[in-house]
């Protein structure tokens, strides 16, 4: 792997003696796009969390890297330069679509405001649609707007990576598809890495290419899209999946696109 963007070596992380991960890596490049997956109550959040500094590791762990500096050794404005975070839960302001996102700003603002700030605040709204509504206020919109919003503001932060805790559990198939893929490109055009927990297999498959299944706070498997199986995806979620080939989706020149087939949930 080229331009490795993020390290992290065997993460554990426990709530008092309650043992949440277990040793848990990652590595991934510029440009990349990582799905973090697993069933509830892996430690996907958790894991996350501990990669922006928001949750410190327990003692034995390897250390978090990115862009070679370690996360640990890094002060919050520092963090906030490096690491863009979008949570789950999506808050309600009486502040508007255009003052939020701007607060993405914040780490670079020392004195006022700059024309560069304002530029690429507009941009961010304007490439995530939501344009029109820069003015409401985010009380006014819905939870997958609201989501749109904070997609925005992460997004003014230049992050060199870019985590995204199921960002499109508020949204219809459009958008979420949308999002994802935005998100992809954004990674592309602009260098960051993107590390996203997703629940859609489906959704992982067609906009990630690098994969992380956890399992009871276990990292299971870290593979390609090659790499994805349906034995991997059948142990980590209890249930019986096959990997099929979509021929007609797949593009010119390109490899065949995978789909998940869950054919029976595994009986307890």
């Amino acid at each position: 792997m080229t331009n490795v963007m993020i390290e992290a070596e065997n993460i554990r992380f426990a709530y008092g003696r309650h043992q949440v991960l277990r040793g848990v890596s990652l590595s991934a490049g510029s440009g990349e796009c990582v799905a973090v997956l697993g069933p509830n109550g892996a430690g996907k959040s958790t894991f996350v969390t501990c990669l922006n500094g928001l949750r410190t590791p327990a003692p034995g762990s390897g250390k978090i890297r990115i862009a070679g500096k370690d996360v640990a050794a890094l002060n919050r404005a520092e963090i906030a330069r490096t690491i863009a975070y979008v949570a789950q839960d999506t808050p309600i302001s009486r502040m508007t679509v255009y003052d939020w996102v701007m607060l993405g700003r914040k780490p670079y603002i020392r004195w006022a405001v700059s024309e560069k700030d304002t530029q690429l605040c507009l941009d961010m709204i304007d490439r995530v649609g939501m344009t029109a509504m820069r003015l409401r206020r985010l009380a006014e919109l819905s939870g997958g707007e609201r989501q749109k919003v904070l997609l925005a503001r992460a997004l003014v932060q230049e992050p060199k990576v870019l985590i995204l805790d199921e960002p499109t559990s508020n949204l219809d198939p459009k958008n979420q598809y949308e999002m994802m893929g935005l998100v992809r490109r954004l990674a592309q055009e602009r260098g960051f890495t993107a590390v996203v927990v997703l629940h859609d297999l489906n959704l992982a498959l067609r906009y990630c290419n690098r994969f992380l299944f956890l399992r009871e706070g276990r990292e299971f498997a870290y593979v390609d899209a090659a790499g994805v199986t349906g034995k991997i995806i059948s142990t980590v979620y209890d249930v019986q999946a096959r990997i099929l080939f979509d021929d007609a989706a797949t593009p010119a020149g390109g490899e065949p696109r995978r789909l998940v087939s869950i054919d029976e949930v595994t009986q307890p």
